[in-house]
This record gives structure tokens, sequence and C-alpha cells, in this order.
């Protein structure tokens, strides 16, 4: 059983003049915060520019033209139906060391209402119903999400949720403003792509098993995924769609046969580091993106017709949900993770989601307690110790 972190990726090298930041200074709500196991980015927008929202097709063109100068990126997320983006443009960006771990121990936490939407039964008729189709075709997966409402008895900071995001298996923890007067927070496990000269690196991740506190159930678990069917055909789908869509962007593409069964604080997620070099060097990360975007892991397969079944059954829209959330230089090199294990924040409201990959052998019980599992990133952030 190969049991791993997430794998080494090319990212950005962390510079001489970079320090280690407990959180990060001079953040406001409207500052764009990426940290990685490598770095941390935080972004403002220059005061003279607004923030882009076009389309993710359209974003290639407009951000080469709006990056006019070395050192600007463009940073922030793009809605996960891919029809809206708020990216930042900044001529001043700020790099820095990955964050620190929670430091904040004594924090005042607020107390919480907390309301499933939709409601555990009908995330189960919906899982039921999704099966259903796949039974009869085409339809061979989709991922259904669920959310919670949470209320605080306070008004709620980027900043303070920040600060017990960071441990030693997160990968992307970030925070992007949605609008004027709300943001989405998270840390997701899961690279899209990133591009780095002519390297690319994607660490597609679908198939997911709980972690235990007890080490010998844990890597009970850890090992029941690496062989579970149902879990390696999810995952199969996902890296093939991958792979076939980087593809025609490279001369030499490298994928692994079998996936790596990767920790995080909460989940063991099968994971496929795949790696190549670019045929042509123009390619940019947001066009990379785009071809990429949305895979069998945040949508199904095929496409079109998952599409249409996670808005007929899922009663709240996603939003920047299992969309993209990452940056792009001015010379096209970048990176964009899933913006999963996330919610949207505004005053004293906060939005989570989190998502199960749905196929015919698919236990709704076992599904519905999978997106518990990967509410647990965020509710643990909170102080929030209950599965919902």
């Amino acid at each position: 059983m190969t049991v791993s972190t997430p794998p080494p990726i090319p990212m950005r090298a962390p510079l001489p003049g970079d320090v280690p930041v407990p959180l990060p200074n001079g953040c406001t709500p409207a500052t764009v915060v990426i940290g990685t196991p490598t770095h941390t980015l935080l972004a403002d927008g220059d005061d003279e520019q607004t923030p882009l929202t076009s389309p993710l097709t359209a974003l290639p063109d407009q951000v080469a033209d709006a990056l006019h100068q070395p050192g600007m990126v463009a940073a922030g997320l793009i809605t996960f139906d891919a029809e809206h983006s708020r990216l930042a443009l900044s001529s001043t960006p700020r790099w820095s060391a990955p964050l620190l771990a929670p430091y904040c121990f004594r924090c005042r936490h607020p107390s919480w209402t907390i309301t499933p939407d939709p409601e555990p039964a009908a995330y189960l008729a919906a899982v039921r119903r999704a099966q259903d189709m796949i039974a009869t075709g085409p339809l061979r997966k989709v991922v259904l999400a669920r959310s919670l409402r949470l209320e605080a008895d306070r008004p709620l900071t980027i900043k303070e949720l920040l600060a017990h995001l960071p441990s030693p298996n997160a990968r992307y923890i970030y925070a992007a403003p949605t609008s004027e007067d709300a943001s989405l927070i998270g840390a997701s496990p899961e690279l899209l792509v990133s591009r780095h000269g002519r390297m690319v690196a994607t660490t597609p991740m679908a198939g997911s098993a709980r972690r235990s506190f007890d080490p010998t159930v844990d890597q009970a678990r850890a090992l029941a995924l690496q062989t579970s069917g149902k879990d390696l055909h999810e995952h199969r789908l996902v890296v093939d769609a991958v792979a076939q869509a980087l593809a025609p962007f490279c001369e030499h593409l490298y994928v692994p046969t079998r996936p790596q069964v990767t920790a995080t604080p909460t989940m063991w997620h099968l994971s496929t580091p795949i790696t190549g070099r670019l045929r042509d060097p123009s390619a940019c990360s947001l066009t990379l993106a785009a071809a990429l975007h949305p895979t069998p892991a945040v949508c199904g397969s095929p496409e079109s017709l998952a599409r249409e079944v996670i808005d007929a059954l899922e009663p709240v829209d996603r939003g920047f949900y299992a969309g993209l959330v990452g940056w792009q230089d001015a010379a096209g090199d970048g990176e964009w993770a899933l913006a999963l294990r996330c919610g949207v924040v505004s005053g004293t409201s906060l939005r989570l989601y989190a998502g199960a990959g749905i196929v015919a052998d698919s236990d709704p019980e076992a599904e519905l307690a999978e997106t518990s599992a990967k509410f647990s990133t965020l509710l643990r952030a909170l102080r929030v110790h209950t599965d919902l």
C-alpha cells in the first residue's frame, strides 16, 4: 500500500526574502489569499483596475492583455459553471513562505445555529434518484453536493477563520472575495493544474474515506480505499478525462497506472499525480484550466448530462464552490486549485459546501457520511465538533 501526503509538483520556488507568516499581514476583505505548501500569495486589486468577471473561456486573452508588466498577477475565483469569475489584478502582489499552523487557542469562538440544506433525508433521496439515472444510462457518474447554513452570534472575520485552517497536510488555504460583502474561504486538497515554464502538473482526486483517530482503524480504511472497486472505478473516470484533456497540449505526459492514497487531516483520498511538458510554451495556466474544468471529480461523466442532473437535484446553486481558485502571472505561469472544503462568509452568516461522487454501486448512506466528513475540515476550524 502506498500512503502519502500530496506529492511534490512544480510550484513557485520560495525566495530568500520569504518569511513565515502566522496570519496574512495587511489582509483586508478585498485581499485574495492563497497559501500552498511552498508559498503564500496576498494580492490586492489595483485601485484603477476593476476585477475581471468574464467566463473562463475569455480569461486567457483578457488576463494576458491586463498583465502588462512583469510581476503582475491576476488572482481570485472562477465559478463552477465557468460563466463568471472574480479576479483581482495586482501590480504589487506579496509573496511569503507558507502560512503557519494555528496558534490562536484562546479566541472566543462564536456560538452557531446550523441548518442542513438540503436535509439529510432529501440528500439521500437525490443520491438514489441519481443512481436510478445511472442504471438506465448513459450517465456514469455525478457529483452531488449539499450545504450547511451557519449563523454566528457575532460578525466573522476572514483573519480569524484563516487562523485555524493551516495544517501539515493542507495543500491550498484560500480566501477571496465573491462580492463586495462576501468571501469564499477554504482548504482544498486538490490541484486542478499548475504551469511553470513548460512544465505542467495536475493531481486529480476521486474516491475517499473518512479518517479515524484510532491508528489501526485509520490504516485499515486507507488499505480498503486502495482496493475498493467502487472508488477505483470512480477515480479512473477522473484520471482518464484529465489525461485526455491535457494530451493535446503536451509533448510528454506521464500518467501513473495506479493511484496513491493521500492523507488530509480528515480524509483519505485516491490521487494520481500527473506531470507533463507543454508542446506549445504559449499555453498559459488559464488555457489549461479551461480545457480541464470541470473534471468528473466535481461534475460527472458525461459532463453535459451530469451538469443537467446537478441542476435538477441540487437545491442550492454552487456559485464558486467546486469552481477554481488560483493565480496567473504575466508570464502565463500559475496554479489553480479546485474550490473545495469551503464556505461563503458574509457578516454573521456562513454557508459550507461538500459533495460526493455517485456511481452505480454507491451506498447512499456512505455518500452522506462522506459529505459529513468533508464538512469537518471547516467545522473543526470553527470549533464545531459534531457530524451534520
